[in-house]
């Protein structure tokens, strides 16, 4: 990867978009650039937490598997950063990150990344910003599973996943991911069955359907008006 290529990405980064050139480049000196195979493995649960990375091209699946056996997972696509529990905190992986196809990743490691950190204050606040965002959605979570039965459960998670992994395609938000029933569940806790009759009723509203090559497409809008019948 050129370091051209590296300050574009960067320079799209939410902490980092609003840095001058000047600003950014501390930043492009520490990155690394890592290449790895899909279904290869960045890093597993409890692996030392030295490090954070930000996706140039390709996907990531962050999971975490339960005691009870039920397994959590998001997807990241370009232009995110994870783990956002990396910064200011010592420990471990909280989750263990799978490719999903060919990924280049930049690499930062955290104690560098800290010392420029205390050279731009203002960059803290950017970090602070997209941190106070995590924390927004997954309240936001949490208070789904509370408010919300799994039907609107799955119906919430579909309007969230056409903001964090679609893109419009005419009228329709296309999911650039590739979800299977299994996973989709896996995001709210709740089984493959439910999430297949679910579907299948938005399905029969033509709220939801799937193009040629398998991929979801959801009309935002008449899935936010079902909840409210």
């Amino acid at each position: 990867m050129k370091q051209e290529d590296i300050v574009k990405r960067l320079s799209e980064v939410p902490i980092f978009k609003e840095l001058s050139a000047a600003e950014l480049e501390p930043i492009v000196k520490i990155a690394q650039t890592r290449f790895y195979k899909h279904k290869m493995y960045i890093f597993m649960l409890d692996d030392p937490l030295d490090r954070v990375f930000f996706i140039h091209s390709g996907k990531i699946k962050i999971c975490k598997t339960y005691q009870s056996g039920k397994e959590l997972i998001s997807v990241l696509e370009p232009g995110e950063m994870f783990p956002h529990a990396g910064f200011f905190r010592k420990g471990n992986f909280p989750a263990h990150a799978e490719v999903m196809e060919d990924t280049n990743l930049i690499v930062i490691p955290i104690d560098k990344f800290e010392e420029i950190l205390i050279s731009y204050p203002e960059l803290c606040i950017k970090l602070f910003k997209v941190l106070g965002e995590k924390i927004v959605d997954l309240q936001g979570r949490l208070e789904a599973q509370v408010l919300h039965n799994t039907f609107e459960q799955i119906i919430l998670l579909l309007i969230r996943l056409c903001k964090s992994n679609g893109e419009m395609v005419g009228e329709r938000y296309k999911l650039t991911t590739q979800f299977t029933n299994r996973e989709l569940a896996n995001m709210i806790g709740t089984s493959r069955e439910t999430v297949s009759r679910s579907i299948n009723h938005v399905k029969k509203k033509d709220y939801v359907a799937l193009d040629v090559d398998g991929f979801y497409l959801i009309d935002r809008e008449a899935l936010q008006r079902e909840l409210f019948y």
